[in-house]
């Protein structure tokens, strides 16, 4: 079979046309110790913004169909544009365990990449979850591409077109890359996400669950720009990671010979919830039609991060939300969703 990138496919920038977003309803009370309560409500009030941008597709399985029907009208989402899907999932990341979408430019035909996936390299039970890919291809009725290699979402960020910026910490990582052929590997995420070049930075943020997810740590926001999180504090176990990804982006020269434009954005303080310090950051943002949804924790940082994203940009409509609460399970708005391209 010919490969999505030989047929014409692309994985789209996410700033690109969307069809839709994907959510997956929260299911597993286990994932949020002390905290499950408040998560269903949450989880509509962030679907409920994206609905006021673009439709929204949302895996809610059996019986939480009536409890998302009930939090959504709660949460006054445009139900209008809004679809409760009977896909069941392990729980609610659906940046990792939904699938990666790719669009054909020459015919407008729209595909799904479905790659491996087993809960951040063994972290939690995704047996649920690495079946996702599969059933929303027979829903939506669309081409699908498998792969034998575990790639998450949340840690790929890809320019649209051509490059694809990743982290050595996740996809070197023994819990995903043991036994694995890299060469395969990396060809396997150039033909099937039409990428051209592979860039890489080292170390993620300090007890992150994914082990050091891009959509934490740098972002674009155009084909050669980006934001980066930094940390100047140098008590911060973050301070010399960041230091050192920010500096391997600044020296970064594409083949073409020119170089990224990079743009600092803040990290928030840790925050301590479950006995832990889990690791905010506002790079966790989401792109939809017309607008930029982006992680608050109540802190300063937040007042800059959105100056900087409406800055960055100016078309578009920047939305905080707060998301202290998601973050007992290591994530925030990017990672709870998946984009299908127009």
């Amino acid at each position: 079979m010919e490969s999505p990138r030989a047929l014409g496919f692309r994985m789209p920038a996410e700033w690109e046309r969307q069809a839709a977003t994907w959510l997956s309803w929260p299911s597993n009370r286990a994932l949020w110790p002390g905290h499950y309560g408040l998560i269903p409500a949450k989880f509509a009030e962030f679907a409920a913004a994206i609905s006021r941008f673009q439709p929204v597709r949302v895996n809610a399985a059996g019986a939480l169909r009536a409890e998302a029907e009930r939090e959504l009208r709660a949460a006054k989402a445009d139900l209008s544009v809004i679809e409760l899907v009977d896909i069941p999932t392990d729980d609610v990341w659906c940046r990792d365990h939904g699938p990666i979408f790719v669009r054909n430019d020459r015919t407008g035909e729209v595909a799904l990449t479905d790659w491996e996936f087993h809960g951040w390299g063994g972290k939690f039970e995704a047996s649920l979850d690495n079946q996702v890919p599969a059933a929303v291809a027979r829903h939506l009725g669309l081409r699908r591409f498998a792969y034998p290699f575990e790639l998450e979402g949340g840690g790929i960020e890809v320019s649209g077109d051509g490059l694809l910026l990743t982290t050595e910490a996740v996809q070197n990582n023994p819990n995903r890359a043991e036994g694995r052929d890299d060469a395969a590997f990396h060809a396997a995420i150039r033909e099937g996400l039409g990428v051209d070049e592979l860039l890489w930075i080292g170390e993620g943020l300090a007890n992150d669950d994914t082990d050091g997810h891009i959509d934490n740590l740098a972002r674009f926001v155009a084909p050669r720009r980006l934001v980066a999180v930094t940390e100047p504090d140098r008590a911060s176990p973050n301070h010399g990671p960041l230091r050192e990804n920010l500096a391997r982006l600044r020296a970064t020269r594409l083949r073409d010979g020119s170089s990224l434009e990079v743009i600092e954005l803040p990290l928030p303080a840790p925050i301590r919830l479950a006995g832990r310090d889990l690791p905010p950051s506002h790079a966790n943002f989401l792109i939809v039609n017309g607008g930029v949804l982006v992680p608050t924790y109540g802190q300063a940082t937040d007042d800059t991060a959105l100056g900087i994203l409406r800055e960055v940009f100016p078309g578009r409509k920047v939305v905080g939300i707060d998301c202290r609460v998601l973050l007992i399970e290591g994530g925030a708005l990017h990672c709870l969703s998946q984009q299908q391209p127009a």
